[in-house]
């Protein structure tokens, strides 16, 4: 990314928005990086230099500003096809896929070549995929000291980092202070549950995100009220199965979400992190869609690309959903969790006592005590063969998931057709684009007869069609 460095310092100025995320200042009389929205004293233009991230800022030997924490800032959305193969792939070294597997794992999760990736990497972040995915580990475990209380161990191997030796040696030789230190500095409490913050771009509509939650959560496993969306977590780290639950609920006046997690988490913090930001469309840039979205009244805001935390719990839905109410879909989910799913030992927020069933739960089962649940036979038999492809490993249903490949093999599903397909792209893999032309809401609100006439009408929202149908839903109260 070319920046202009006048631009830059004009939004540094400002202490602009719509630039956190996109760009880190880097003040050479004191050797700290800080988010465009940091509200330390202005430096003078000839001290400043600026980065497209906080890796690039990091690999010129900055090191991160405590007052405005650029582990905090909001991510980024890609524009044309080789920025948002970067931010797909960045999504996942932050929650942890480079310290799994190799750059060629990851290329290889965002469909595309190793060395292609390298390339459009390179071009974005200004450094390479292995840079990148250090100053994660690093500015997760600067975040771990300052909001948690977990011994260095913990944050330690939470981080990335394969021996505590190791995560002193980098954090010192980086940040120039042990991470003792740091934790003195930021005077971190023990708490028996683990509160994290997450920023966005304004303008974000929370009552509705929270509206649309509430009319589709599955009693007991999770819900939407007052202020705050809660639900259970089961959580595969490598050959341990986590169990816990998380709360998420915004902050007055800021620009923030804060997540409480459950101290069971603590060994899968950057994925279920990861995950609540794609719940929630956290790195969406709002000045993007207002431009190419139809035009809303003063002061609302388009509606946010809901997502889901459980990419099988959500295809469960969108297959129970075909031609069925928003009320009826929950009813019938709800038997499901409570006969199959596992009770959610401990102690919880009121309301969380059930676990959804794992694919291999379901996978398992015969096709007459699904459709015993008030599940038409040929959508039972959809679900069953939907679990076994999960469960042995022949699709995934998660953000950042090959759109092409993995709705191909949706539809190979008897049971599953385009618009089933389109609605688990949509929330399941977060994708922008997806669009069931064949919703009678949509087809309602374009005035069109046909899919294809709906497609033709929804052109001019390409490649974005997925929050105008978000909107169209959350407006209408669709039962979808």
């Amino acid at each position: 990314m070319l920046l202009d460095p006048d631009a830059c310092y004009a939004a540094l100025l400002a202490h602009d928005a719509r630039f956190d995320g996109r760009l880190y200042v880097g003040v050479r009389s004191t050797g700290v990086y800080c988010r465009p929205v940091c509200r330390v004293r202005t430096p003078k233009p000839g001290n400043c230099r600026f980065f497209s991230s906080a890796a690039q800022a990091e690999s010129h030997g900055f090191r991160p500003c405590l007052r405005c924490r650029p582990e905090l800032a909001p991510g980024r959305a890609g524009i044309d096809a080789g920025s948002r193969l970067a931010q797909a792939a960045a999504r996942l070294i932050e929650a942890g896929g480079l310290d799994r597997a190799g750059v060629e794992a990851v290329a290889a999760r965002v469909g595309t070549s190793s060395r292609h990736l390298r390339r459009v990497f390179k071009a974005e972040f200004g450094v390479t995929a292995l840079e990148y995915a250090q100053t994660q580990r690093l500015l997760l475990a600067k975040r771990l000291l300052t909001d948690t209380a977990l011994p260095a161990t913990e944050i330690a191997a939470a981080s990335g980092f394969g021996s505590l030796r190791r995560f002193n040696a980098a954090f010192r030789e980086r940040y120039r202070l042990s991470p003792t230190q740091l934790r003195s500095h930021a005077g971190a409490r023990p708490a028996a549950t683990m509160r994290f913050r997450l920023a966005y771009r304004p303008p974000c509509d929370w009552k509705r995100s929270l509206t649309f939650l509430a009319a589709r959560a599955v009693e007991r496993v999770e819900f939407a009220g007052g202020d705050a969306y809660c639900r259970t977590v089961r959580w595969q780290a490598g050959a341990q199965e986590l169990r816990g639950w998380l709360a998420v609920r915004p902050l007055p006046s800021r620009a923030l979400l804060e997540v409480e997690l459950s101290a069971s988490l603590a060994p899968a913090i950057p994925p279920v992190l990861q995950r609540v930001r794609d719940l929630f469309d956290l790195d969406c840039e709002p000045a993007q869609l207002q431009r190419v979205l139809p035009a809303h009244p003063p002061g609302s805001a388009p509606m946010r690309l809901i997502g889901s935390f459980d990419g099988f719990e959500l295809a469960v839905r969108g297959i129970v959903g075909q031609q069925v109410s928003v009320k009826a879909a929950r009813t019938v989910i709800a038997r499901l969790a409570e006969r199959y799913g596992d009770p959610l030992d401990g102690a919880a927020p009121a309301g969380l006592a059930r676990l959804f069933p794992t694919p291999q739960t379901v996978a398992g089962l015969e096709v007459a005590a699904i459709a015993g649940l008030g599940i038409q036979g040929r959508r039972a038999e959809a679900i069953r063969t939907l679990a076994r492809a999960l469960a042995e490993g022949r699709l995934a249903l998660e953000p950042r998931a090959p759109v092409d490949e993995t709705m191909a093999a949706l539809r190979s599903i008897p049971g599953i057709g385009d618009w089933t397909a389109q609605y688990i792209a949509m929330r399941a893999l977060c994708w922008p684009d997806a669009f069931p032309a064949g919703d009678l809401a949509v087809l309602r609100a374009l005035d069109a007869r046909t899919p294809a006439q709906a497609r033709e009408r929804a052109r001019q929202w390409q490649p974005w069609r997925a929050y105008v149908v978000m909107d169209l839903w959350a407006s209408m109260g669709a039962n979808t």
